[in-house]
């Protein structure tokens, strides 16, 4: 009888072992994102999945779940800092009220190149990784937009002619720039910009060439004036629980292909950033570099909002900016 129970014993303790080992090793991660499957940004979070799975031999599948169709973008970081899911996909601006060091690549005409939103990068990122790691989450990758356009109903040669517009915020920048604009900000959020703009509830917005191909836009304004406003990132965020669960050899297959990803989306982006482009005058849109007169205007709003945003980062932001900002 003892002999019995010491083998029952055993094989209960190897039966554990062997289902704690299964459930590990079949390690599936949802990542919900809030664009177009045919995004570039999709795309590429697409691919990274695929390579993770691939480099961890299966032992972490991930799926991408996009169009907002598992979680609403302003409901992501909370899902994946709560472990409903265990890596999301962020706009890093979106965050601004929670610390407004997320939201310095969303200052207009700060950095309206690759070359300067790279720069920009390097400086913000050690602070954007504090942040997140203060909140039990970390940081995979970014990749950055287009640079930033203006679409409108009418023909625009200065700030005064955005007056009236109804105008799409999805932050307190984008809010506050409508409001320079003494246009009318409407929160609307990417999955929702469509329909949106086909029911006149905006009928202007600051976006990428490539968000205009991915709302078409041209069916509902003709003009796209583009400003290069500015670049902001979207960033792959995971949690940390979720990753310290992971084997040692998965976790470094992991951070290994995020660096990749990293890479791959700034060259997909600045590919973008032209074909995106040619496809919005393709479906006749007229597609116009900004006047002398509003590039002034626009960089004097600009001027105004590195202000407002600095009175609100405190020192952390300022070191931020000045570091950008050095030759």
């Amino acid at each position: 009888m003892i002999r019995f129970t010491r083998i029952t014993h055993a094989a209960a303790v190897i039966a554990a072992a062997l289902t704690a080992s299964a459930a590990w090793a079949q390690a599936k991660w949802d990542m919900p994102t809030g664009y177009a499957p045919t995004n570039f940004h999709t795309v590429n979070n697409t691919a990274f999945a695929e390579a993770v799975g691939t480099a961890t031999g299966g032992k972490l599948a991930i799926r991408v779940h996009p169009g907002a169709s598992l979680y609403k973008m302003p409901e992501i970081k909370r899902a994946v800092q709560q472990g409903q899911v265990a890596i999301g996909e962020v706009l890093m601006v979106t965050l601004v009220n929670e610390n407004p060091l997320y939201a310095i690549d969303g200052l207009p005409f700060l950095a309206s190149s690759y070359a300067d939103a790279r720069k920009l990068w390097t400086v913000q990122r050690p602070a954007i990784e504090r942040l997140l790691d203060a909140q039990g989450l970390m940081l995979l990758y970014a990749v950055p937009w287009p640079g930033q356009g203006l679409f409108v109903p009418r023909e625009i040669n200065g700030v005064a002619d955005m007056a009236g517009l109804n105008w799409r915020a999805y932050d307190k920048q984008t809010a506050r720039m409508g409001e320079l604009f003494k246009a009318r900000p409407v929160t609307i959020q990417a999955a929702e910009v469509a329909q949106a703009l086909a029911t006149g509830r905006i009928n202007s917005l600051v976006s990428s060439a490539q968000s205009g191909v991915d709302y078409k836009v041209w069916e509902s304004v003709k003009f796209f004036y583009d400003v290069q406003a500015w670049l902001p990132k979207n960033m792959i965020i995971a949690n940390k629980a979720a990753f310290n669960a992971l084997d040692k050899a998965s976790q470094t297959a992991l951070l290994a292909e995020a660096r990749k990803a990293e890479e791959a989306g700034w060259a997909a982006s600045a590919r973008v950033s032209e074909t995106t482009r040619a496809q919005l005058a393709s479906n006749g849109m007229r597609v116009s570099a900004p006047s002398a007169r509003l590039v002034s205007e626009l960089n004097a709003i600009g001027n105004q909002l590195v202000d407002e945003w600095l009175a609100g980062a405190g020192p952390e932001g300022k070191a931020l900016l000045d570091a950008y900002r050095k030759p």
